[in-house]
């Protein structure tokens, strides 16, 4: 199969499946009648759903986890995206093999195809595998997952050794994935997004209306681009707008020296600020919970200057008391490296 191009994008293809996502039906089936489909998936949609996984693998990387090492599994693979992201931002040299599972059989060569091609030292098998893996990837799977998926999903997270997980920032997919943290908790580390290892501070019922999200950026010039400006269009999807939510795990006992656990103290910014004149406030997660904390201009200018230009950190240090920081220590912005 020709590799494709702008010119010769199946928008046929594209239109349908835009219906099918929309839908979003769980157990609705094989939505990939062919390689075809996969490809213009690939070259369109799945780009965006890549950018998503530049982030967090950026913040993982900033924050000083890597993987152990083993086979990867990108488990509900689709195009194959999120683990040719994970292979790329680790380095291929770090992993024994990937396996490449999804119930469309179309997805899987399509998945093996596209590794083989990137990483062609690699082992690339399709299926799920036997014995241990290295790291899980799971990508977009959520609002599909039915009662026998959910089984085999969680088959496979008892042979992880870390999982790396990734959804779009929605409120039902975000509460979904806070249950699958809370649930996992109790045998896994916490790396990311997450500052602490304690129970999720969105379970109570007080932040009932919240969820954890966060937005990632596009590579630089999408916007100027005729031809992602004419999918978005068609699509209809803006190209600025990049929310998901996530996280990572790693099981416990795997190393003794656990890389890229949180410091104490650090609040994790939620969402994105909201900035008014003088202050902002900002939906914050650390080990006493979440809560909506206020920051004075004058307290913190040049953090208050960055939120104010939609470029706030991701994590601050202070004192608070749950309503308003008193003092602010630190600030710190971590994913800033994105894919050309």
């Amino acid at each position: 199969m020709k590799p494709l191009t702008w010119e010769t994008l199946n928008w046929t293809v594209l239109d349908r499946l835009r219906e099918t996502f929309l839908a979003a039906e769980p157990g609705a089936g094989v939505y990939w009648t062919s390689l075809e489909d996969v490809a213009n998936y690939d070259f369109t949609y799945a780009q965006r759903i890549g950018w998503k996984w530049d982030a967090v693998l950026n913040e993982l990387k900033r924050r000083g986890w890597r993987p152990s090492g083993g086979v990867v599994l990108d488990w509900g693979c689709g195009s194959g995206i999120a683990s040719r992201c994970v292979l790329h931002a680790f380095g291929v040299d770090k992993f024994t093999g990937l396996n490449v599972a999804d119930h469309s059989g179309h997805a899987v060569q399509f998945a093996a195809r596209a590794a083989q091609a990137a990483f062609p030292n690699l082992p690339v098998s399709t299926g799920l595998g036997e014995g241990r893996i290295g790291t899980l990837v799971i990508s977009h799977v959520l609002n599909e997952l039915d009662e026998s998926g959910g089984r085999a999903l969680r088959e496979a997270i008892d042979r992880a050794d870390s999982i790396l997980w990734v959804e779009p920032g929605t409120y039902a997919d975000s509460r979904s994935l806070i249950r699958m943290r809370e649930a996992l908790r109790p045998d896994f580390h916490v790396i990311a997004p997450c500052t602490h290892q304690a129970a999720c501070g969105m379970m109570i019922p007080e932040n009932e209306r919240h969820w954890c999200h966060h937005f990632a950026e596009p590579p630089s010039g999408i916007m100027a681009d005729s031809d992602w400006v004419r999918f978005a269009q068609r699509a209809g999807i803006d190209l600025r707008s990049l929310p998901y939510s996530f996280v990572a795990l790693e099981r416990r006992g795997v190393r003794a020296d656990v890389p890229g656990l949180p410091d104490a103290g650090w609040a994790r910014v939620i969402g994105e600020p909201r900035v008014y004149k003088g202050y902002a406030r900002a939906l914050c997660c650390d080990a006493a919970g979440v809560c909506e904390l206020e920051l004075q201009k004058r307290d913190a200018p040049d953090v208050f200057k960055a939120m104010k230009h939609g470029d706030s950190p991701q994590f601050l240090r202070g004192e608070h008391d749950g309503k308003r920081f008193s003092a602010l220590h630190e600030a710190r912005q971590i994913t800033v490296d994105l894919r050309d």
